[in-house]
C-alpha cells in the first residue's frame, strides 16, 4: 500500500510538475503576447508620428520652394537635395507597414504620391532657373502642387485609419491575455502572482501613457486654435502700430523735400516718400482685411451724389492714365437718380481699387466706368457697375481664384506689377456685406471686364438726416468769415455755393490750385477748402506752396473723395489741418467750419469760444440752435430741455457698460447717437473731439478713462446749467 502510495505520490508529483511547467509555459506564453501588443501599440505611435513627419517635410519642401520663387531668389540645389533625401528618410521608416497587406496598396500609392511632388518642386525650380519667376507662378498658379499635397494628405489619413483597425485588434487580443495570465496566475500562487502585477502595472502604464497623449494633443489643438485667433489679433494691432511710424516717416520725408536739396538727394527723398505711401497702402489693405475677418467693417448708409462720386474717382485716376496714355471714362445712365443712399466710402474703396489694377495692367487703350440700372424695388434701386479695361487680361483657369486672399504658402500675387494681392478679395467682401455680387469676364490678353451689382435706397430730395446746419449758424459768421473753396466739379461747386449763401458767409470759389495760389497772395481768408484732385495743380502741392511760398497759416481744409484708411493722415502730412470726405456732409461741414473759425477768432481776440456767443448767461451750453428751431415756442423749449437732463445720465451710463463689456460697436453707435442728443445744446463744438476718439479709435483703458473724465465733466456742468435754465420756465 506505501508503494502504491509512493508511486501515487510520484504520479501526483510528476503531474504537478507537468501541471506547473504546463500552467508557466502558458502563462508565459500569455505574457510574451502582452508584450508584443504593448511594443506593436508603441510602434503604432511611432507610425503615427513617421506619417506626420513625412506630411510636414513635404509642405517644408513645398513652402521653401514657393518662398525661393516669390522672394526671386533660386533654391541652392544642395539645399533642395537635403530636403528631398530627408522626405525619402521619413518614407523608408513607414517600411514596417508592408507586413500589413490590407496597407501593401496605400503604401505604393503614397510612395508614388511623394515622389510626383517632389517631381513637381523640381519642375518649378527647373522653369524658375530657366524661363524664370512668372513662369514659375504661373506653374504654382496651375494649383497641381496643392492637389498633390491634398492627395498626399489623404493617403495618409486612410493608412492611418486601416493601420487603427490593427491596432484596435491588437489592443483587444492583448486584454484578453492578460485576463488568462490573470487566471494562471491565481493559479500558479506566487508565479501568477507576480505575473498579474507586473501585467497590471505594465498595462496601468501604458494605459497612462496614452492618456497623456491624447491629453498633449488636445493642448497643441487648443494651442492651435488660440494661434490663430492671436493671429487674427496681431495684424490688427500691427497694422495700427506700424501706421504710427510710418505716417511719421512721411510727414518728415515732407518736411524734407520742403527744404532746398541736391538733386541725387532728392531723388533719395522721393524714393523714400513714394516707398512709404506704398507701404501704407498695404497695411491699410491688411487693416481693411483683419476688419473684415474680425466683423469690425461697419457699412453705413448716408445719402451722396452718384455722379459727383464717380467724377471724383475718375478725377483722382486721369493723371495716372495719362501718364500710360490710357484714356479714362465714365457714363452713368440718365434713369438712375443722382441721390442715392449708402455707404459712399466703401464704394469709392471698391472702384479705387478696380480702377487702380485696371491702370497697373493695362499698358494702352483704355478704361471705362458704365452705371446702369438693374431694376427698382419700392424706394430702393439695384445699381449695375461694369468695369472695362483693354489690359493683359486672365487667363481663363485663373478666373476662378482672382478674388481668392493669399495665404502664407499660397501667397503667389503678380509681384511683377507689385501690390498685395489683396485688393480684389476686399472688394469682393465689401460687396458682399451690401449685399451685392461681382463677377469678373476676361480672357488673357484681351483685357478684362468687372461686373457688379449694389442695392442701395433712394434718397427722398432735400432730406436732410441731420438738422440742417442753415438753421444753426451762429451770428458769429455772419458778414465776418470769409471762406475760399477750391474745387473744379462744377456740382460740388454749386453745392457749395448753396450752403454758404444758406450760412451767410463770404466766400470765393476757384476751379484749381494755380488759381487758389493767385487769389491767395492778393486777400486774407479764414478757411481754405481744398479739393485733393484737380487739374493743373493737385491739393497736395498747393497746400504745400501756400505752407512754403506764400508762408501762410490759414486753416487748409481736404476735400476728397478718396475715403479709405491712411487718407487723413497723408493730407496731414502735407501741411493740411483737417480732412473731410465726400460727399460732403452739411452737418460735418459745418462742424469743420466752426472749429477753425472759432478758433481763428480766439486767437485773434484773445477770447475764448463761449465768450463769443450769444446767449453769456451760460458757459457750456449754446442756446442758440434751440431758439432758432422754436421760433419762440416755450413749451417745446421746455420739452427738448427735459428730453435732454433724461437722456444724458442715462447715455453716460451706457457708454460705459459698452466699455466694460467690450462692446465696441455698441460704444461707436452711443458715442455717435450722442452726438445728435447733445446738439439741441449747442455742445458738439466743445464735444466733438471726445465723441470722434470713441466712435472712431479703439483706446486704451487710459485713453478711455481720461476721454471718458472730459466728456462727463463736461455734461455735468451742462446738466446743471441746463437744469438752471429749465427752472426758468417755472
Amino acid at each position: 500500500m506505501s508503494r502504491y502510495f509512493k508511486y501515487l505520490l510520484l504520479v501526483a508529483f510528476l503531474a504537478a510538475v507537468l501541471l506547473i511547467v504546463f500552467l508557466q509555459f502558458n502563462s508565459n506564453s500569455n505574457i510574451n503576447q502582452l508584450i508584443d501588443s504593448n511594443e506593436m501599440l508603441m510602434q503604432d505611435l511611432a507610425t503615427r508620428s513617421d506619417l506626420q513627419q513625412l506630411f510636414n517635410e513635404v509642405i517644408t519642401m513645398e513652402s521653401k520652394v514657393r518662398g525661393a520663387v516669390i522672394r526671386g531668389v533660386p533654391l541652392d540645389s544642395i539645399e533642395f537635395t537635403s530636403e528631398t533625401d530627408t522626405i525619402y528618410k521619413a518614407l523608408n521608416r513607414l517600411d514596417s507597414l508592408h507586413d500589413d497587406p490590407s496597407l501593401h496598396s496605400l503604401i505604393e500609392q503614397l510612395s508614388f504620391q511623394v515622389d510626383e511632388k517632389i517631381k513637381f518642386n523640381r519642375a518649378v525650380l527647373d522653369s524658375f532657373s530657366l524661363r524664370g519667376k512668372a513662369s514659375a507662378e504661373e506653374l504654382i498658379n496651375t494649383q497641381m502642387g496643392k492637389k498633390l499635397t491634398d492627395s498626399i494628405r489623404l493617403v495618409i489619413l486612410k493608412i492611418d485609419d486601416q493601420h487603427q483597425v490593427f491596432v484596435l485588434n491588437t489592443i483587444r487580443q492583448a486584454d484578453d491575455n492578460g485576463r488568462k495570465a490573470k487566471t494562471l496566475g491565481t493559479i500558479m500562487a506566487i508565479i501568477a502572482a507576480i505575473a498579474s502585477v507586473f501585467t497590471f502595472v505594465y498595462v496601468a502604464y501604458k494605459v497612462r501613457e496614452q492618456q497623456q497623449l491624447i491629453s498633449r494633443l488636445n493642448v497643441s489643438e487648443k494651442k492651435a486654435r488660440d494661434a490663430a485667433r492671436i493671429k487674427e489679433n496681431f495684424l490688427a494691432n500691427m497694422s495700427h502700430e506700424i501706421r504710427t511710424p510710418l505716417n511719421a516717416i512721411l510727414g518728415f520725408t515732407n518736411l524734407l523735400q520742403r527744404k532746398p536739396l541736391e538733386p541725387d538727394t532728392k531723388d533719395y527723398v522721393q524714393t523714400i516718400q513714394k516707398s512709404g505711401e506704398n507701404l501704407l497702402t498695404i497695411v491699410n489693405d491688411v487693416l481693411d482685411l483683419s476688419k473684415i475677418e474680425a466683423g469690425m467693417m461697419r457699412i453705413e448708409s448716408a445719402p451722396f451724389s452718384l455722379r459727383g462720386l464717380v467724377h471724383s474717382v475718375e478725377t483722382m485716376f486721369r493723371q495716372k492714365a495719362q501718364e500710360k496714355n490710357l484714356k479714362i471714362s465714365s457714363a452713368v445712365a440718365d434713369e438712375i437718380p443722382d441721390a442715392l443712399e449708402g455707404d459712399a466710402t466703401r464704394l469709392t474703396q471698391i472702384l479705387v481699387n478696380i480702377i487702380g489694377n485696371a491702370i497697373k495692367f493695362t499698358s494702352s487703350g483704355s478704361i471705362s466706368m458704365h452705371f446702369t440700372s438693374k431694376g427698382k424695388t419700392g424706394p430702393a434701386i439695384l445699381l449695375g457697375i461694369e468695369i472695362r479695361d483693354t489690359g493683359i487680361g486672365i487667363a481663363k483657369d485663373q478666373l476662378p481664384h482672382v478674388f481668392e486672399r493669399f495665404q502664407q504658402a499660397e501667397n503667389t500675387p503678380a509681384r511683377k506689377y507689385g501690390g498685395t494681392g489683396l485688393g480684389l478679395s476686399i472688394v469682393k467682401e465689401l460687396v458682399e456685406l451690401q449685399q451685392g455680387s461681382i463677377a469678373v469676364e476676361s480672357e488673357a490678353g484681351m483685357g478684362a471686364g468687372f461686373l457688379l451689382t449694389i442695392p442701395y435706397k433712394i434718397a427722398v430730395e432735400d432730406a436732410q438726416p441731420v438738422p440742417r446746419p442753415d438753421k444753426v449758424a451762429s451770428p458769429i459768421f455772419i458778414g465776418q468769415t470769409r471762406l475760399l473753396a477750391v474745387e473744379d466739379n462744377e456740382i460740388n461747386q454749386s453745392l457749395l455755393k448753396h450752403l454758404f449763401t444758406g450760412w451767410k458767409l463770404n466766400f470765393d470759389i476757384v476751379n484749381n490750385g494755380r488759381e487758389a495760389l493767385q487769389i491767395l497772395s492778393k486777400n486774407k481768408y479764414d478757411l481754405i477748402l481744398m479739393d485733393i484732385q484737380m487739374p493743373e495743380m493737385d491739393g497736395y502741392s498747393t497746400a504745400q506752396e501756400i505752407r512754403n511760398n506764400l508762408q501762410l497759416q490759414t486753416p487748409i481744409v481736404a476735400m476728397t473723395a478718396h475715403a479709405m484708411s491712411g487718407e487723413r493722415e497723408k493730407c496731414l502730412s502735407y501741411g493740411m489741418n483737417e480732412y473731410i470726405p465726400k460727399p460732403i456732409r452739411e452737418e460735418q461741414l459745418f462742424q469743420i467750419i466752426t472749429k477753425f473759425v472759432e478758433a481763428q477768432r480766439k486767437n485773434e481776440n484773445g477770447k475764448n469760444p463761449e465768450e463769443l456767443r450769444s446767449d453769456h448767461a451760460f458757459r457750456f451750453i449754446n442756446l442758440d440752435y434751440m431758439k432758432e428751431v422754436s421760433g419762440g415756442n416755450r413749451e417745446y423749449e421746455r420739452t427738448v430741455t427735459e428730453q435732454f437732463m433724461e437722456a444724458i445720465p442715462d447715455d453716460l451710463q451706457d457708454i460705459r457698460h459698452a466699455w466694460e463689456t467690450n462692446d465696441a460697436t455698441l460704444l461707436r453707435q452711443l458715442a455717435h447717437n450722442l452726438k445728435t442728443t447733445i446738439s439741441v445744446m449747442g455742445l458738439n463744438p466743445l464735444l466733438e473731439p471726445q465723441l470722434n476718439l470713441l466712435e472712431h479709435h479703439n483706446l486704451s483703458k487710459d485713453q478711455f478713462e481720461k476721454v471718458f473724465g472730459e466728456l462727463k465733466s463736461i455734461l455735468s456742468h451742462s446738466l446743471q446749467e441746463a437744469k438752471q435754465f429749465y427752472r426758468s420756465f417755472n
